[in-house]
C-alpha cells in the first residue's frame, strides 16, 4: 500500500513552485522567489522554512503562499506580485506604472552620496518613477530640498505613496523634461535614470520585463538613443550653477557616447564610471 503524500506541507509548496516556474526561472531563482513569498506572507525566513519543511500549513497559510504563485506563473515580476521591493534601506512600493528599481540604480545613489563632502541644497530627480532615487537621497541628505519630476501621473502617485510610507518629504511635480516650454526651477544637483533601452532590443529583454514593466520608462527610439540625455544636459546648463553636478545612469553601449556629448556641451570633469559588473554605466559631470 503506497503512502499518501501530504499536499499541505511546506515541502509540497516548494515543490509546486519548482514545478510551476521551471520554464521561467532557474532552480536557484525559484527557491529565492519562494523564500521571498514565505517571508512576505508568513514572516518566515529561510532557516524557518528549512526547519519546518515537513510541517503542515493551515488553510489560511496555504492561501497566502499559493495566491502569489498564480501571478508568478504568468511571468509577472515578483516585486509587482509582492507590491514592494527594498531599495537603499527603504521599502519601495512598485506596480506596473513604475520600473522595478535595479541594483545598478542603488550603485548610482551610493556614488552620489560618497562623492559629497556636504549636502546639496536642491536635488532634482528627472524621471523619478517610484521615487526611489529621490527618496534615498532625501534620506541621505535630510536638509536638502528634493524634487522628483515625471511625465506619468500614475508613477507620481506611486512615488507619493512611497514618500508617505517612508516618512520623507519630497516635492513631486508632473513635468515632461522633453517639453522645453515647461519650466523647471534651478537646482545644484541633477540626477536621472531616463529611458535608455533602444527599441530594437525589446525582443531580447526578459519576458517578465518586456511584458510587464512600463515601456514609457524603458525604451527610447533607435533613431535617437541619446535623446533624453541630450535634452536633460542642455537644460542642466541653465538649471545648474557653476560647480553644480549632473549624474546619469545609462545603457552600457551608449554611456561613453553620452559622456562625449556632455563634454561637447561644455561640462567639465566628465567621468564615465563602471558598475559592479565592469560595464560603463554612470556619467558624472560638473557645470
Amino acid at each position: 500500500m503506497s503512502q499518501r503524500i501530504a499536499t499541505n506541507t511546506v515541502d509540497a509548496v516548494l515543490h509546486q513552485y519548482q514545478h510551476d516556474l521551471s520554464s521561467l526561472y532557474a532552480k536557484g531563482e525559484i527557491r529565492a522567489i519562494a523564500c521571498a513569498v514565505f517571508y512576505d506572507r508568513l514572516g518566515w525566513d529561510a532557516s524557518e522554512i528549512m526547519i519546518n519543511r515537513e510541517a503542515s500549513l493551515s488553510e489560511g497559510e496555504l492561501v497566502e503562499v499559493y495566491v502569489p504563485l498564480k501571478r508568478l506563473r504568468s511571468g509577472e515580476p515578483l516585486q509587482y506580485v509582492l507590491g514592494h521591493t527594498e531599495f537603499h534601506g527603504l521599502r519601495i512600493a512598485v506596480d506596473p506604472s513604475v520600473l522595478i528599481p535595479r541594483p545598478e540604480t542603488e550603485e548610482l545613489v551610493d556614488l552620489i552620496i560618497r562623492s559629497r563632502r556636504e549636502a546639496p541644497k536642491r536635488i532634482l530627480d528627472i524621471g523619478t518613477g517610484s521615487g526611489c532615487i529621490a527618496l534615498a537621497l532625501k534620506k541621505a541628505f535630510p536638509e536638502a530640498e528634493v524634487v522628483g519630476i515625471d511625465a506619468s501621473p500614475e508613477a507620481l502617485a506611486t512615488a507619493m505613496l512611497n514618500e508617505q510610507a517612508n516618512g520623507l518629504d519630497v516635492l513631486w511635480l508632473h513635468k515632461d523634461v522633453l517639453d522645453r516650454n515647461d519650466p523647471i526651477d534651478p537646482c545644484d544637483l541633477i540626477v536621472s535614470n531616463p529611458p535608455y533601452v533602444p527599441r530594437s532590443e525589446e525582443a531580447s529583454l526578459a519576458a517578465n520585463v518586456r511584458e510587464h514593466e512600463p515601456h514609457l520608462a524603458l525604451f527610447v527610439e533607435d533613431i535617437d538613443p541619446l535623446l533624453f540625455y541630450r535634452v536633460i544636459a542642455q537644460r542642466a546648463l541653465t538649471l545648474l550653477p557653476a560647480g553644480g553636478e549632473l549624474w546619469f545612469e545609462g545603457h552600457h553601449i551608449h554611456t561613453p557616447a553620452v559622456g562625449r556629448m556632455i563634454e561637447g556641451l561644455g561640462f567639465g570633469a566628465v567621468r564615465v564610471l563602471q558598475d559592479l559588473s565592469g560595464a560603463p554605466r554612470f556619467i558624472h559631470a560638473v557645470r
